[in-house]
């Protein structure tokens, strides 16, 4: 495991986005993986939590209340700043800050932000050109607009967990938060381009990443089908990846992965498996044969893995030039030969959590890299410092204190 080369110390900062300040009032996973990215790339991230702080801070597994796993993995690189929106002092106190920003971003229900007073009219007034980033479940347009959103109502909606259903007939949900970690890139990549867009021509605007429509495009990427045309030359979906029996093959003494895609690929693995008999069967050298024929080509596929062993196998696909890799289980991808050799996982001394281990950012820039200057703040760990950069006294902030406005 590598050292993180950036914890112990405050560094300047540093990225594509030094200079830029982000006030983060989202919570949970969309939004917390959005302003993560935006913080690893430089900029200075202001994440406004209520008193209780986070939902996420419960969720995953803690060594300490308030600072679980979860939370841990989405929030490095930004300050903490409790304040209860909810009372007079603690709205006055984030419309002193607002002026300081590039950027707001929220996952509040519309109307839950217009009630507290920052809808985007209203920030817009304290900054003319901020960029003003809300992530919704559904499109502001349509009826579901005000509907509550989750990753398992995404997943749902969008077609996702039908997709499941291929294998077995029963719709299930990916076990991975994948319609808030998706929805969550989709934002960060809004974020950056209305950032770009005030550069060139001065102005802000307000942009609406929706996680249903979202999810909907991600999906039909490849599975819009015969739905493509009008009138509809069939119905959705990629048959390659619904019907084709396309799973982890069973080898002698394990899984792995193994994708022949080409003509020659087939030929050759048939070949080196001793049946050169299908390779002329399913006449793999045409891709409308190969493309006809794949579900009998994987069921076969997979009858002749179970002869040889995953490292035999590994070896042949080489020589092969043939796609494949070992399966790994989640409790062995720290020890995976790639993840080690690019430090991939990193350790650093958290200051309440003591040692840690964090994925690094995995984008890599020549001239302003990412840097990791700090990991994720106790609850309202940074209100006080926040509180002097804006121009309170001792006396007002103890008074905040006292009257349960912020948190430190």
């Amino acid at each position: 495991m590598e050292k993180s080369q950036h914890q112990g110390s405050q560094h300047p900062a540093q990225g594509p986005l030094a200079g830029v300040r982000v006030i983060d009032i989202t919570s949970v996973v969309l939004g917390p993986i959005a302003t993560q990215i935006l913080g690893d790339l430089g900029a200075d991230v202001i994440k406004v939590e209520p008193l209780k702080g986070d939902l996420m801070r419960a969720n995953g597994v803690s060594r300490n209340a308030g600072m679980s796993s979860i939370f841990l993995s989405l929030n490095r690189n930004k300050r903490s700043f409790a304040l209860d929106l909810k009372s007079p002092a603690g709205a006055d106190i984030l419309r002193r800050l607002i002026p300081t920003a590039d950027v707001v971003v929220h996952n509040m229900r519309v109307a839950a932000v217009e009630r507290l007073g920052f809808s985007y009219d209203a920030v817009k007034k304290l900054k003319a050109d901020i960029v003003y980033c809300v992530a919704t479940g559904f499109g502001q347009s349509g009826p579901d607009r005000n509907k509550p959103a989750f990753d398992d109502i995404i997943q749902a909606a969008c077609g996702l967990a039908d997709l499941n259903s291929a294998a077995d007939g029963e719709p299930c949900y990916v076990p991975s938060l994948i319609a808030d970690k998706t929805t969550g890139m989709v934002l960060a990549n809004a974020v950056l381009a209305a950032l770009f867009c005030r550069e060139r021509n001065r102005i802000g605007q307000y942009v609406e990443v929706p996680m249903f429509e979202t999810m909907v495009s991600f999906i039909l990427a490849e599975h819009l089908g015969g739905l493509t045309f009008d009138p509809a030359t069939s119905g959705a979906g990629y048959t390659r990846l619904l019907d084709g029996g396309r799973k982890p093959a069973r080898t002698k003494d394990g899984y792995m992965a193994i994708l022949p895609y080409t003509g020659a690929h087939w030929r050759s693995f048939f070949s080196v498996a001793g049946r050169n008999d299908l390779a002329t069967k399913y006449g793999v050298d045409d891709r409308a044969a190969r493309n006809a024929n794949l579900v009998a080509m994987y069921r076969d596929m997979l009858e002749i893995m179970a002869i040889k062993t995953t490292a035999q196998w590994l070896e042949i696909c080489a020589d092969l030039d043939i796609p494949a890799t070992p399966l790994y289980r989640l409790n062995d991808l720290a020890e995976h030969p790639h993840a080690k050799a690019v430090s991939l996982l990193q350790s650093a001394q958290h200051p309440s959590e003591g040692a840690i281990r964090y994925v690094r950012p995995t984008t890599e820039y020549s001239v302003t890299p990412s840097v990791v200057s700090r990991q994720a703040p106790l609850l309202g760990e940074h209100t006080k410092e926040l509180l002097d950069e804006l121009g309170y006294d001792e006396a007002e902030i103890l008074a905040f204190v006292a009257n349960k406005t912020v948190s430190c």
